[in-house]
């Protein structure tokens, strides 16, 4: 691979003025290099380029590389550089090592990176480049959702609309009005009724009815209205008080676009017909006779695939050093499933060949993103990973042993031995899939010797890790995650993976939120609220029995409480709600009190952030 040398420098300078310091290498010579065809190219200027569906054909007989997920323990203020190791360890054994490698990496929202968090292109000597294009519109994936998600709910709700203020005939004759036979789309909907016949005049008074009448019940709905920021006060709305709706007004609200079960069928599809039957799948409401109404029995399945069709295909950029990195999707980690695109590990993972690696990040602690890109992801795609790298801090350590981010640079043993439990219970999860881990211990400038042989110690001897190793990759790039790497070729090639799913198919959803809560979380029992148990039973009937479920939670604690530090024992996690999405194919409970649309803190990123009139150069983005 065609990669570059950086000039690293101390104290290392901000994460944008880094990105910027370095030219981009056109994105045709780092595809050339990644053995990615320019006639499988459609570049977005010359530092992205989407990638087309098609190289996977050319080389469908070809091996897989090394299948690596990249997970982290619980995430802390103090912020622990998941995406900054994917990115150093990438470099690392792509620009250092000369191996083929490919970093698999999420779409990141705007919503965290003019809120509190920031962009996610990593950090220092280790990023995404150009940084600036990552972090904001991308290739326009996230706004193709949004349209396609809203697209969907102003149908529904134009349909209810026009069902309630017209007749039976009226409807059914602008339905069908001009029509010698029945689009498409159409045809779709009498398939699902049964009514064989394709000339709209052929229908009986009854048949026309039940086809042009979806009645849907408004208290069933459960499709909301997406953007892509972070808005509170979008949370609880009410629609439909202008003169022009005529009093059809109900409560609803806006999530975040990533949370948007259109994001996690972009994640999970094989190619377009797969996104084209899952769009047309996902269940909007009920009726009043309790039949599910579909995005297809709306009618607008297919306009939604026609807004996707380019989102459907990855986004090829590049590091800091010049190895190649493909983007694609970005549901979140708490709210969604939380890993980037099944398409994308597959392209990656036929292009790095048997002796390549491909790292593909899972969101937020491994207690979620890992958890599920096994649980979801491989279930769904039939890969299955080597390894799993997970990244973890002494300070972050210090800080789930009870220490205050203010004190968590002080060398203080007894806290550092607390919260080594937070690192010890991750290691133990993932071990239970039969994936070996190699963890990747980010050094700071604060952390000392002893702690870092004491984390060496504990991840090894009760953990069970197969390496620990500590990196330098923020200040050095690839270079200081060469020990990293070279633990990762070393653990593929000696450590086999003997990867298993931690529940079967065919388990009760609740034999599935159980196992999760015991097994991942330590929880000692599961609380069903409100009407939840009846819910999945009806899932259960309906057909859905065989989902596996996607838990809404804190990413800040094993348990549902975010307040719970270390590895907590002994709680019950509330079951608040569940929820199933059709389209995705998962059960989706909500544990405790999670939003589905975050909110901005006091002093929002978006302070930070501006532009240089005369040059167009971007400042303040992290």
């Amino acid at each position: 691979m065609a990669t570059r040398k950086l000039h690293c420098v101390w104290p290392v300078p901000a994460d944008i003025d880094i990105a910027q310091s370095v030219d981009a290498q056109p994105i045709t010579s780092i595809a050339e290099a990644a053995g990615i065809l320019l006639s499988e190219l459609s570049p977005y200027g010359s530092t992205r380029a989407k990638v087309k569906l098609s190289v996977l054909k050319r080389l469908e007989g070809c091996p897989n590389g090394k299948y690596v997920v990249v997970a982290g323990m619980n995430p802390t203020p103090l912020g622990e550089g998941k995406s900054t190791t994917t990115i150093g360890l990438a470099q690392a054994l792509g620009a250092h090592l000369h191996r083929r490698c490919f970093a698999c990496i999420r779409q990141p929202s705007q919503g965290p990176t003019f809120g509190i968090k920031g962009g996610a292109a990593g950090g220092g000597y280790s990023q995404v480049i150009p940084m600036e294009d990552f972090n904001l519109h991308g290739t326009g994936d996230i706004h193709a959702i949004t349209a396609a998600n809203n697209l969907l709910a102003a149908a529904l709700d134009t349909r209810i609309f026009h069902e309630r203020t017209q007749d039976d005939a009226a409807l059914y004759r602008r339905l069908t009005d001009e029509l010698k036979t029945f689009t498409p789309i159409m045809q779709k909907r009498l398939d699902k009724l049964g009514i064989r016949k394709t000339d709209p005049k052929s229908l009986t008074e009854e048949e026309r009815v039940c086809f042009a009448r979806l009645d849907v019940d408004p208290g069933t709905i459960s499709w909301r209205r997406v953007t892509d920021v972070n808005d509170r006060f979008l949370r609880d709305i009410e629609i439909g008080m202008g003169k022009a709706e005529k009093g059809i007004s109900r409560r609803t609200g806006f999530d975040i676009s990533v949370a948007s079960e259109v994001m996690a069928i972009l994640a999970l599809v094989d190619d377009l017909a797969d996104m084209r039957q899952r769009l047309g799948a996902i269940q909007v409401a009920k009726s009043k006779t309790g039949a599910s109404v579909t995005a297809e029995d709306v009618g607008c399945a297919g306009a939604m695939a026609v807004l996707m069709k380019d989102a459907v295909e990855p986004t090829l950029m590049q590091t800091l050093e010049g190895t190649p990195v493909l983007v694609h999707a970005g549901p979140f980690g708490n709210i969604a499933h939380g890993n980037s695109s099944v398409v994308a590990d597959r392209i990656a993972l036929k292009l790095a060949g048997a002796d390549g690696f491909v790292l593909t990040e899972a969101g937020f602690g491994a207690d979620m993103g890992c958890e599920k890109f096994f649980n979801i992801k491989c279930r769904t795609s039939g890969l299955k990973p080597d390894a799993a790298v997970l990244v973890a801090t002494v300070r972050a350590l210090k800080y789930h042993g009870g220490v205050e981010p203010k004190d968590a640079a002080k060398e203080n043993a007894d806290a550092l031995r607390a919260g080594l439990s937070n690192l010890v219970r991750h290691i133990q999860n993932i071990r239970k899939f039969g994936v070996p881990v190699v963890v990747a211990l980010n050094r700071f400038s604060t952390d000392t010797e002893a702690e870092l042989a004491l984390v060496k110690e504990l991840a090894t001897q009760e953990g069970d890790a197969a390496d620990v190793v500590v990196t330098d990759h923020w200040s050095k790039g690839g270079a200081g995650a060469v020990g990293l790497a070279q633990a990762l070729i070393r653990v593929t090639e000696t450590a086999p993976s003997n990867f298993q799913l931690l529940y079967p198919s065919n388990a009760s959803l609740k034999e599935k939120i159980e196992t999760v809560c015991r097994e991942i979380y330590g929880a000692a029992g599961v609380e069903y609220l409100n009407d939840t148990e009846e819910k999945l039973a009806d899932f259960e009937k309906m057909g859905y029995g065989d989902f596996p479920v996607c838990m809404a939670k804190t990413q800040y604690s094993f348990s549902h409480n975010p307040e719970l530090r270390g590895a907590p024992t002994g709680f019950t996690v509330p079951i608040r709600d569940v929820r199933v999405n059709c389209g995705a194919k998962f059960v989706f409970p909500l544990l405790g009190d999670i939003s589905t649309m975050p909110g901005l803190p006091t002093r929002p990123a978006y302070y930070n952030i501006d532009i240089d009139c005369e040059t167009g150069r971007i400042v303040g983005l992290s």
